[in-house]
């Protein structure tokens, strides 16, 4: 099975060395990034971003069509926020027949617009999946057993993915809630947000479960209000995704909320971002407007928003804890 993975970041990486065990799978992947693909060509590693990680044989490329045109499956790792942009050169190569399967999580910030509604946008077909769950690439890298959400209305799609995944060491479950996986693959990073709150506050790990639990009632909430199926919270792509972002140091997420709940300058704050990918704080930008234009109450997204972004007092988020309903 051929197979193109466009994007060459950590978690992009780490799918490529699952998918690479099953012997059938030949893999390409795209990068913008010339020296990207020139460090993976004269070492076969890309060591900032999988350090000590040798990578399978993948046909790595700047070429979007050598990476989409007459694949099987189309997987699509850049992180949201590039999403929109890059749809555009990926549908120049897609055609009827192919897969396509949404790795990336997350909600893009000036429309809203869940990740699987941007896609349709540019490839009008049913054979579009959205993979999500507890996963970190490292973890997937190592060869960690791993288990996944994939959701999809198109059964081809569902068994085409699931073929691709045979011997990867990674199990997946299917569902049809492209709804409910996408709201939990998102906002779970913004939950890690006030998980590293709390733990930068100094709070234990009881503390963080009293959090988790809270949230996990408001995503089921959510994922209702938004038309998903409320049973997918109880999914990898929910619960299980949730536990991992919200109590490893691994989560940038985690170590975000952390940096902010421990009273870190803003200048430190800065910095951080300045250099790392923090998913969960585009995210809460997003979400945040999403409750707003939809009228969903959504008190602990309101909260995380306003300490997060306007400076508001960490505590503040304990005292809502004893005080939500």
């Amino acid at each position: 099975m051929k197979i193109g993975i466009v994007g060459t970041g950590a978690y992009g990486l780490g799918m490529a060395t699952a998918l690479a065990k099953n012997k059938n799978n030949q893999l390409y992947m795209w990068s913008e990034d010339a020296a990207k693909v020139e460090e993976y060509n004269k070492t076969q590693k890309l060591e900032k971003l999988l350090p000590g990680i040798v990578l399978p044989e993948i046909v790595m490329s700047t070429n979007m069509e050598e990476v989409v045109k007459d694949m099987d499956i189309v997987m699509i790792m850049v992180a949201a926020h590039y999403l929109s942009s890059t749809m555009p050169l990926i549908s120049k190569y897609l055609k009827r027949g192919q897969v396509v399967c949404i790795g990336t999580k997350g909600i893009e910030n000036n429309t809203c617009s869940f990740l699987y509604d941007i896609v349709r946008k540019y490839f009008a077909s049913k054979d579009i999946a959205v993979i999500s769950g507890p996963s970190f690439a490292i973890d997937i890298a190592r060869g960690e057993p791993i288990g996944l959400s994939v959701a999809s209305k198109s059964a081809k799609a569902i068994e085409t993915i699931s073929t691709a995944y045979k011997n990867s060491g990674v199990k997946l479950r299917s569902t049809s809630d492209i709804i409910g996986v996408q709201i939990c693959g998102s906002i779970k990073n913004v939950i890690a947000l006030s998980s590293g709150i709390m733990a930068g506050l100094g709070y234990s790990d009881s503390a963080q479960a009293f959090l988790i639990t809270e949230a996990l009632n408001d995503i089921k909430w959510l994922i209702k209000a938004l038309g998903g199926n409320s049973k997918t919270i109880l999914s990898f792509a929910g619960v299980g995704d949730l536990l991992l972002t919200c109590t490893s140091v691994k989560s940038r997420n985690f170590t975000f909320g952390k940096l902010v709940g421990s009273g870190a300058t803003k200048e430190e704050i800065d910095a951080y971002l300045n250099k790392t990918t923090v998913e969960g704080y585009y995210t809460l930008k997003s979400i945040y407007k999403l409750v707003r234009k939809r009228k969903i109450k959504m008190p602990i997204v309101n909260l995380i928003n306003e300490i997060v972004m306007n400076g508001k007092e960490p505590k503040l988020l304990v005292e809502f804890l004893y005080n939500k309903k």
